[in-house]
């Protein structure tokens, strides 16, 4: 494995890290080339990693015949709960006649096609981002000059099963279609990073100004979103599933901006970034209860409550037994370090919605 990472319970246990899609795509790629030139599969296959280093992958299938080969590598993700963990991603080459089109990628079988633009890769095209293409085409070319050919292959690439993982994963909102993606920067998966999550709050940012939307919304969960959607009319791609990473995806907005961005929440969740935690997550940020409590000072039953109450949910329903508008002073100091966050890039609106998806908060400005 690539390593050990920190554990995210915080026990002491260390986690395992894992490879990428990328990283197992060019390890069935240049295992595959490497049969079809010499006649024998390496097993284990070494692959140069983007940021330098090698990694060693074992083949768990391998088919040669005379004029393309295939191999695959079972993915291990490592201790990251990762929808792809698992996954069987294969790779078939085929030498195509000395065209001069060098290395043609496919999306075969459970690799999604990509539908909208704004993503890195071409409407049309497979999805397999651009550093798994350069890992791949770098491999392959280094094995073609190695015996005096030209790179001039098909390299279809294929996870079975991939169609019914993607449905777990943000692809059809982003308009991939057909399966998953091929992914990774690094070729390194990184436990509890989740960084294709929040790489792919950018590509939703990223085809949501592709396709000129002026306003669009985001949601920590489920509820809030269901409740957004119902609230404007959100057609899906105005919708970017943000979850924990309000951080990640403000900053983002900072340079990538939208007209009109609508933030929805519970009030919980709200009330964490209120207070300036930009990762809403519960191991990361809890609600500070005093802090609430000096929000709700103007109410001094619901302030004493603050001090000794279990969960926000509680604070708010007493709030808003008594008509005392805590939400929507929480939606408005949520709004003042999101708009802080973004440096006003873009007009914000922040909404609460309770657990029945009603709005109980809103602050627009």
């Amino acid at each position: 494995m690539a390593g050990k990472e920190p554990d995210e319970g915080g026990k002491g246990t260390p986690l395992r890290r894992g490879w990428t899609t990328g990283a197992c795509a060019t390890a069935a790629a240049k295992a595959a080339y490497t049969a079809l030139i010499t006649g024998a599969f390496p097993d284990p296959v070494e692959i140069v990693l983007p940021r330098g280093g090698n990694a060693s992958f074992c083949l768990s299938k391998e088919i040669l015949s005379p004029h393309e080969a295939m191999a695959a590598v079972e993915k291990d993700a490592g201790d990251d709960p990762d929808v792809t963990h698992g996954a069987i991603i294969h790779a078939t080459i085929r030498q195509r006649e000395d065209d001069g089109a060098g290395i043609q990628f496919i999306a075969g079988e459970g690799v999604g096609t990509v539908t909208k633009p704004g993503l890195p890769i071409e409407v049309g095209q497979a999805a397999i981002n651009p550093v798994p293409r350069s890992m791949i085409t770098a491999a392959l070319s280094a094995l073609a000059a190695g015996a005096g050919r030209k790179p001039d292959l098909d390299v279809e690439i294929s996870v079975p099963g991939g169609e019914a993982m993607a449905h777990q994963t943000m692809n059809p909102r982003l308009g991939i279609l057909g399966g998953i993606s091929i992914l990774g920067t690094t070729g390194i998966v990184i436990p509890y990073s989740c960084a294709a999550w929040i790489a792919s709050i950018h590509q939703g940012i990223d085809v949501a100004r592709a396709e000129g939307l002026r306003h669009v919304g985001a949601a920590t969960g489920r509820t809030s979103e269901a409740a957004l959607r119902k609230h404007y009319g959100f057609d899906e791609g105005a919708l970017i599933d943000m979850g924990d990473f309000a951080g990640g995806m403000l900053k983002y907005f900072r340079d990538h901006p939208v007209e009109k961005l609508s933030l929805a929440g519970g009030f919980a969740k709200i009330s964490k970034l209120a207070k300036g935690h930009m990762d809403l997550h519960s191991k990361r940020s809890q609600v500070d209860f005093e802090w609430l409590a000096d929000v709700a000072a103007d109410a001094p039953q619901i302030a004493a409550l603050c001090q000794r109450a279990n969960t926000a949910a509680e604070v708010l329903a007493a709030a808003q037994a008594i008509d005392f508008p805590l939400a929507d002073k929480v939606a408005a100091l949520a709004r003042m370090q999101a708009l802080d966050i973004c440096r006003d890039a873009v007009a914000m609106e922040v909404l609460i919605f309770d657990r029945a998806g009603t709005l109980v908060g809103q602050a627009n400005g």
